[in-house]
């Protein structure tokens, strides 16, 4: 969490240096926004090192704030604050025995992008996005019955949390932000040196509808 309210700190100290900076345009990509969004993430896996498992994407939820911050009329920076669930289905044998896996994981994610606004409705955004962890949930189902285990992590290192990186296209229409993204993790789920379950990084897509609330 110490590493969340530096963040946050500098996250202000950054838009508080904006703001003051900068006058009113007539055009909204010379001007900063703040919204909220909520959508749905379509998630999965790669670079399994299980070479006998079997992945399924799943649905999760995703809802957040987001910040548009303008350097000149074409280019910004675009900081997000999400709550995000990812995770995969999956299924395969265990000692002759078949069985099916579900992981759902929750995550604060932060994504750092650079804007392209193209024109007034349409904006292109690329960027890191940092993954901190706060839950995992698996649920475990064979012919023996089901086990479900939960886990909730404080994430008091920073090395325990994974680097991705997301890109995407927002439209404008009427106060209203239609976002899609792609994005996938650098590093594997191994962050923090353990090694009891399956090495993975998560792979989404992402659609949002969020409204901005002032500018």
């Amino acid at each position: 969490m110490k590493n969340l309210k530096i963040l946050a700190t500098a996250a202000f100290m950054t838009i508080s240096s904006f703001a003051i900076a900068q006058e009113k345009s007539n055009d909204y990509r010379e001007n900063i926004y703040f919204g909220l969004k909520a959508g749905l993430n379509v998630s999965n896996i790669y670079d399994s090192n299980e070479d006998d498992f079997n992945a399924d994407g799943k649905l999760g939820m995703v809802g957040g704030a987001v910040l548009n911050m303008p350097i000149s009329k074409y280019f910004g920076i675009q900081p997000e604050f999400l709550f995000s669930q990812k995770g995969f289905k999956g299924s395969g044998t265990f000692l002759g025995s078949e069985y099916n896996f579900t992981r759902t994981t929750s995550y604060i994610d932060i994504p750092l992008q650079l804007t392209f606004k193209a024109s007034e409705f349409a904006t292109f955004v690329a960027g890191p996005q940092f993954s901190y962890l706060i839950n995992q949930k698996d649920v475990f189902d064979n012919s023996a019955g089901s086990f479900t285990h939960e886990e909730d992590f404080k994430n008091d290192n920073i090395r325990k949390n994974i680097l991705g990186f997301v890109a995407g296209m927002d439209l404008y229409l009427d106060g209203f932000i239609i976002g899609g993204r792609v994005g996938w993790d650098f590093q594997d789920n191994h962050g923090d040196g353990t090694s009891d379950t399956p090495r993975y990084k998560n792979a989404w897509l992402q659609g949002t509808i969020g409204y901005t609330l002032f500018k």
